[in-house]
């Protein structure tokens, strides 16, 4: 899959187990994209399309690596969903 295609399906789950926040962007915690059985299946790399998503700034989130158990309450916040 290339970069652009999993960029999008990431928009897609989160919207899908994300809650919009205070601000009214759709949120996310790291710990719930991850153990997800869906997102588990569609991303082979989760944290890398994470990665790529904050550099093109469509998503948000503290740090640069997150770690499943360490990070898991850390909020992934969607900035464009388009």
């Amino acid at each position: 899959m290339n970069v652009e295609h999993e960029v999008q399906l990431l928009i897609e789950e989160i919207k899908r187990l994300g809650r919009p926040g205070s601000d009214g962007k759709v949120e996310v915690s790291f710990g719930t994209l991850f153990t997800d059985d869906r997102c588990a299946n569609i991303f082979e790399a989760l944290v890398g399309t994470l990665r790529a998503a904050k550099r093109k700034k469509i998503v948000t989130y503290e740090g640069e690596l997150l770690l499943q158990g360490v990070h898991d309450e850390v909020p992934i916040r969607l900035l464009k969903d388009d």
